[in-house]
């Protein structure tokens, strides 16, 4: 396979060039990611030329409305799914709690809701608080040691009263890869839908939805090089079945359903530039043409690639050490280069001296309470949390290494 341009790669994302970040070495990719240049050019562009009302008949008005619809249709390709399906929002935890609310209603007759306490809070407590309505919620539970969900024990929660499974394509601490397409296939031949949390999944590759088989999934693009926005994908089928959100003359419009204030115009014209950094990505790195599927697909397994190399040499630098534990599996199989150690008191003065040392990293509990109190970790404390992606160079991760043999 074609190695990964890391030269090409990091010109594309002007963050490099900044004060803030020239010569340091960012590990906090988990919590946002540095947006790439086509999104930033093209922001730019629309709040100087489109920043109007979109839709109308004046130019500046549909032009604006058009990267609009350019955004969605460019993103649904490389998603390869509907651009109706495609929902913007102002982040994915608000879109899942609109999203909640849009399964208050009659049109089911199912009541049981399976959450897990892997999920960052976002994808669990919007679902949780429906129980007060008359749902039940059944909790799909990590095995204490290792973090991990296992198919089985989900098995053994499922019936024909279940509407809904919710849980996480990756743990945002343990970077654990869950086998999603085997358990939507599960829960579909129990009649019910699923909701995947793709945030800490997407920065590393886009998936192909169509073959994933999810009836929800959600990321933030603001953690795929974007602007700061939810975007959460819903099979027609199930669009149909839930209440509308949004003004009541637009339930049928599919994208304005789960909409109820209005959507950021400039923001979502920007997204467009996410496929423009992919298209130049792929080009870069292959020759021939291909279709936005198959463009996602081996940009995705470059990324992946290279971020996978990288991470091996951390997680053996990191079992070495007797005076921390790491989160989850120290195997750089199934999981994202997102590493949490549990360090106790010691985290948030790491991550001062690591910052006063040129590496930018953060500790605290990252909105996975219920995790870190399965795992048994002090959320007083939390956790170090180290992360990063394709964009990410080997002497970054050097740099790391030397700076955590300082202080930890």
């Amino acid at each position: 396979m074609t190695e990964l341009d890391i030269r090409f790669v990091r010109s594309k994302f002007p963050a490099f060039k900044a004060p803030e970040f020239y010569e340091k070495s960012f590990f906090e990719n988990a919590g946002g990611s540095f947006p790439a240049e086509p999104v930033v050019s093209r922001l730019n562009r629309f709040y100087l030329s489109r920043k109007v009302q979109p839709y109308a008949y004046y130019e500046a008005s549909s032009l604006g409305g058009a990267e609009m619809d350019e955004a969605r249709n460019e993103l649904s390709a490389l998603l390869n799914v509907k651009p109706d399906t495609l929902h913007f929002g102002p982040s994915t935890s608000q879109n899942t709690y609109v999203l909640s609310q849009a399964f208050n209603s009659n049109n089911f007759d199912r009541k049981v809701i399976i959450v897990t306490n892997q999920d960052h809070e976002a994808n669990s407590g919007s679902w949780r608080k429906l129980e007060r309505l008359g749902f039940i919620i059944r909790e799909w539970r990590v095995n204490e040691t290792s973090g991990s969900l296992d198919v089985d024990e989900l098995s053994k929660l499922l019936d024909d009263s279940t509407l809904l499974v919710a849980f996480t394509h990756c743990s945002n601490i343990l970077g654990e890869i869950n086998p999603v397409k085997t358990i939507c296939n599960l829960v579909k031949s129990f009649g019910a839908y699923s909701c995947v949390d793709g945030v800490s999944y997407a920065p590393h590759g886009f998936c192909d939805l169509d073959d994933l088989g999810p009836d929800i999934y959600m990321f933030s693009t603001y953690k795929t090089y974007g602007t700061h926005l939810g975007l959460m994908y819903i099979s027609d089928e199930l669009n149909k079945r839930l209440e509308n959100q949004g003004h009541y003359f637009n339930n049928e419009l599919p994208v304005a359903r789960f909409t109820p204030a209005g959507p950021d115009h400039a923001q979502i014209a920007a997204c467009a530039g996410i496929a423009d950094y992919f298209k130049k990505f792929y080009a870069h790195h292959f020759t021939e043409d291909a279709a936005p599927k198959l463009i996602a697909s081996r940009v995705h397994d470059l990324q992946r690639k290279h971020e996978t190399k990288l991470l091996q040499p951390l997680l053996s630098y990191l079992k070495q050490k007797d005076n921390l534990r790491v989160l989850g599996s120290t195997s750089v199989e199934d999981r994202v280069p997102t590493v949490a150690i549990d360090v106790k008191e010691r985290g948030k003065q790491i991550a001062i001296e690591l910052a006063k040392d040129g590496v930018m990293s953060d500790c605290g509990d990252f909105y996975a309470v219920r995790l870190l109190e399965a795992l048994g970790v002090d959320r007083k404390y939390g956790v170090l949390r180290l992360s990063f992606v394709h964009y990410t160079s080997e002497q970054d991760v050097e740099k790391l290494i030397d700076s955590l043999e300082k202080f930890l």
